[in-house]
């Protein structure tokens, strides 16, 4: 029998009335059957999950291996003897509560397959109130790994593996925990891994939030449970993972993640409980904490990790009732701005008598920005901008804001000026109105012949930031993504008039983040695509000694007159023809009686961007009229084969009587 793509996994334990739901998206996913095995490890239950098994079993004959054994405790083991009997080249787990999307094991096998990855994580989504981790899943990773993704803030095994590596490096779950078990096989996967994949754009995994509390991290409650795995993940940083900042954005999550976890348990629980889960705690973390680790940390995690290595219970305790309140409110904690930095209010700042360093609330680096972006446009060579900024939870006292224009790549940058305006009432809506924001607004003109030092801007890509200060702080933020209904975001490519000639410049909006940049000589917006000219070419119904060109000019703006057919003669003649535009289609006359003898070329210009003229039809009818009481004509040339070709010439009256006494 051929193995299949994937074994699906499910460790199952008093599972109804979840498991039918469980095992039905697992048997109706896309891939289809002939490419799944469901193996399912009953650990024990009591409640009618083996009855529901044996009825599954028949409903789906083939696809479903059942496994019986005596309650484990946890679902190490059956995940293990599951392991175990697997054929597929990879693996799935899940839970019996939980369930896939539709696509979901097609999806992520195809990823893996076509990007060579061995582990797949697909979106999760929460149901019944189910918190899960989500700050890997912001976008599609095709190919990623452990230490430049968010990938290790879900150790949890729901995901896909390529089966090879597990076997090849003997990776099992470790039994005796009763939670946390998953996380050394995750990290070790993810470290062995020869690369990672994450899907974004689907729903692949559902993880209910059972109404009996059924849930392993649910009923697994207390310090000592967390306390007991914790230090054999700091083990196995500290083993498999050199000193530097690979161990530092691993041991971020640890530090984070499971203390807050651990002191939020350990504030339900006694005195003396509560005095040697700290001592422990604190002993636990000392191998992973150091002070380089710092600029990781947000304010609060700093604040937490020195009141737990100084055993300041009461302290710690304080602030778990501090967070709660926070978590509770809708007002953010105010801040103290002193020499440049931001400082947190939270408990015993500047306290003599606890003595905690100012490092421990510092969020200057964690401020957010605000801005909004009211006008964006180009008119001339110049461009527009004016909005508003500012930072949250800073007064706008003493405001230093500037635009900053940075070439992508990094080469260049001009800070230019902005006129600060009154913003009365910003704020309002936020933070309960705690916080008002009166003078964060601006006002820019950028011309781009000077803004460069008083020269021009050079082409290239220039990226549009604001550097938002108050009181002595800045942050810079690219500006864009939040604008007013009436600023569009749509790419608008102009040809502006420069002391050096027409240029090109497109305002327009990153893809994904939507933030303003403005594409100078073409980078990604070319002019050409912007003008067309229709092919058929003919004598003005009103006009009968004019010819007339039709097209199509989409661009923003250009110079007035500056789009135009040029010809020239064989005899060094020239002769320029203005287009008329409106509403995007313009039209070219050319008077042919203005024209000197010869034969005419030429094309539709536009500055420095040129499009050739369509042939003119050989059946056009030749125009006629007079010039100083003599007889002219223009016609098609009779050689046309470089495209556009009129000859214009005074009738051969000779000629014309001889050819007409021959006929």
């Amino acid at each position: 029998m051929a193995a299949p793509a994937v074994s699906v996994i499910i460790a199952a334990y008093n599972a109804m009335p979840y498991l039918t739901r469980c095992i039905t998206s697992v048997a109706e996913q896309s891939i289809g059957q002939d490419e799944l095995e469901i193996i399912v490890v009953n650990d024990g239950s009591t409640d009618g999950t083996a009855e529901e098994l044996a009825r599954l079993a028949d409903a789906y004959p083939g696809l479903i291996s059942i496994f019986e054994q005596e309650n484990s405790g946890g679902p190490s083991a059956p995940r293990n003897v599951g392991l175990d009997h697997a054929r597929g080249r990879f693996v799935f787990f899940l839970d019996a509560d939980d369930y896939l999307g539709p696509e979901a094991l097609d999806r992520m096998v195809a990823m893996a397959e076509k990007n060579g990855t061995d582990i797949v994580l697909g979106k999760m989504v929460g149901v019944g109130g189910r918190g899960l981790p989500m700050s890997m899943f912001k976008r599609n990773q095709p190919r990623t790994d452990v230490f430049s993704s968010r990938v290790y803030w879900a150790l949890n095994p729901l995901k896909l593996f390529r089966r090879e590596p597990l076997e090849q490096h003997a990776l099992r779950f470790p039994t005796g925990l009763p939670i946390g078990e998953d996380q050394s096989f995750v990290a070790l996967a993810y470290l062995h891994a020869s690369g990672i994949s994450v899907i974004a754009d689907y729903d692949c995994l559902f993880c209910s939030l059972r109404e009996d509390g059924g849930n392993a991290t649910v009923r697994n409650g207390g310090t000592e449970p967390r306390l007991r795995f914790l230090p054999g993940m700091v083990d196995l940083l500290l083993e498999n993972v050199p000193p530097g900042p690979g161990r530092d954005h691993l041991a971020h999550r640890h530090l984070t993640v499971e203390v807050q976890e651990i002191l939020g348990h350990m504030a339900r629980e006694s005195r003396t409980v509560q005095e040697k889960a700290l001592a422990r705690l604190a002993e636990i973390i000392a191998p992973l904490w150091h002070e380089g680790l710092n600029d990781r940390l947000s304010a609060m995690a700093r604040l937490r990790l020195h009141l737990v290595r100084q055993g300041m219970l009461d302290e710690v305790l304080e602030l778990m009732r501090f967070e709660e309140e926070l978590a509770a409110s809708k007002v953010a904690t105010p801040v103290v701005v002193d020499g440049g930095r931001a400082l947190a209010r939270y408990p015993f700042l500047r306290d003599p008598a606890r003595s905690v360093p100012d490092d421990c609330y510092d969020v200057t680096a964690q401020l957010g920005v605000r801005h909004r972006v009211t006008r964006a446009e180009l008119y001339g060579t110049t461009l527009y901008l004016a909005g508003h900024g500012y930072l949250h939870r800073v007064a706008t006292d003493d405001v230093t804001t500037d635009l900053v224009l940075r070439e992508r790549g990094g080469r260049e940058e001009f800070r230019l000026p902005v006129t600060h305006t009154a913003t009365p009432g910003l704020g309002a809506d936020e933070d309960q109105g705690h916080y008002v924001y009166e003078m964060a607004g601006f006002e820019a003109a950028v011309d781009i012949a000077t803004a460069a030092d008083g020269g021009p801007l050079r082409d290239g890509l220039w990226d549009i930031s604001l550097a938002v200060g108050a009181q002595g702080i800045t942050r810079e933020v690219r500006i864009g993504s939040k604008r007013a209904a009436g600023v569009s975001g749509k790419a608008a490519t102009h040809v502006v008039d420069t002391t050096e000639g027409p240029r090109a410049a497109t305002l327009y909006t990153t893809h994904p983040h939507g933030n303003f940049t403005l594409d100078l000589g073409e980078q990604k917006h070319a002019v050409l695509p912007h003008v067309s000219l229709h092919d058929t070419v003919r004598w003005a119904s009103d006009a009968p000694t004019e010819l007339e060109f039709t097209g199509r000019c989409t661009l923003a703006s250009h110079p007035e007159g500056a789009l135009a057919v040029m010809l020239h003669n064989d005899r060094g003649d020239s002769a320029a023809f203005p287009a008329s535009t409106t509403e995007g289609a313009f039209v070219v006359r050319v008077p042919v009686t203005e024209l000197p003898a010869g034969i005419w070329h030429g094309e539709l210009r536009l500055g420095n961007w040129v499009l050739p003229l369509p042939e003119l039809p050989g059946n056009l009818t030749a125009a006629k009229w007079r010039r100083r009481a003599l007889p002219w004509y223009a016609k098609p040339a009779p050689n046309r084969e470089d495209g556009f070709a009129l000859h214009v010439a005074k009738t051969d009256l000779p000629g014309a009587v001889t050819r007409r006494i021959k006929s």
